[in-house]
């Protein structure tokens, strides 16, 4: 998502692996960060959206994977069918179709070209923590664990530099929403997006039918324009990755399974 709109492939082995006043607080949140756009909604249909607010004080944990009842519930207030929904989640998070990492833990993919951008928007100043903060710069697979355990160390330490800017620095879930995107997902602000994000399957799933309505990529899921859904999703070099191709193949082998 190097422009408002595109999310990146999350890599199968991965799988396998606000607004407030002060942006340089790790607690609180700076409006000179809010760079996602303002929606018409005239042009959104408001029985397509969740209530994203709904609950949101609760945070625990649900590891319950979601279901084709899940998604037959969403597709149908979309107008979608269940199989295009299912063919996003294959090419994002792979075919083992996980929202987390561990407990509480979304998939993550963190991108530095994102810190790069929203930095200077926060009044952060990065080069200030390369001594103290080495991971945000790269963290070792060999001492985290894993590819996630070193997405997870980079995200942290950030956060512990600016809560906006550490939330905005990865893609998200089983969908890959760019944090920069909560408004565009119907959240709040940018602490509900992040809640919500790692308290269930379900939430993301939520998240990301918001996010294609409020972004206007509803009509190409409807219509199974997988070129069209995926150059505005994936970006500019969909076509070279083959986004559109999977992703058409992905749901054809949902739309035959019984």
């Amino acid at each position: 998502m190097k422009k408002l709109l595109f999310i990146p492939f999350f890599v199968v082995s991965v799988v396998v692996a606000f607004t407030g006043f002060a942006c340089n607080n790790s607690t609180t949140d700076s409006s000179s960060c809010d760079t996602s756009i303002a929606v018409d909604s005239t042009i959104i249909p408001d029985s397509s959206l969740s209530d994203s607010s709904a609950k949101t004080n609760d945070t625990t944990y649900s590891d319950a994977k979601l279901t084709q009842k899940d998604y037959d519930e969403v597709a149908a207030r979309l107008g979608v069918e269940p199989a295009a929904i299912r063919a996003v989640v294959e090419i994002e998070a792979g075919r083992a179709n996980k929202g987390f990492w561990a407990p509480g833990k979304p998939l993550i993919n963190f991108d530095m070209s994102i810190v790069n951008k929203f930095a200077s928007k926060c009044g952060v100043k990065l080069s200030k923590y390369r001594s103290s903060h080495p991971e945000i710069w790269g963290a070792s697979k060999k001492k985290y664990g894993s590819q996630q355990g070193a997405e997870w160390a980079r995200f942290e330490a950030l956060r512990s530099v600016d809560n906006t800017l550490g939330i905005y620095s990865s893609f998200w879930g089983m969908f890959q929403i760019g944090g920069f995107n909560w408004k565009l997902c119907k959240t709040k602000d940018v602490n509900e997006f992040f809640r919500l994000m790692s308290r269930s399957e379900r939430d993301q799933l939520e998240l990301f039918a918001n996010f294609i309505v409020s972004s206007n990529l509803l009509k190409y899921l409807k219509a199974k324009n997988w070129a069209g859904f995926a150059s505005r999703y994936n970006g500019p070099s969909y076509a070279k990755r083959g986004y559109h191709t999977r992703m058409a193949r992905a749901y054809a082998k949902y739309k035959n399974q019984k």
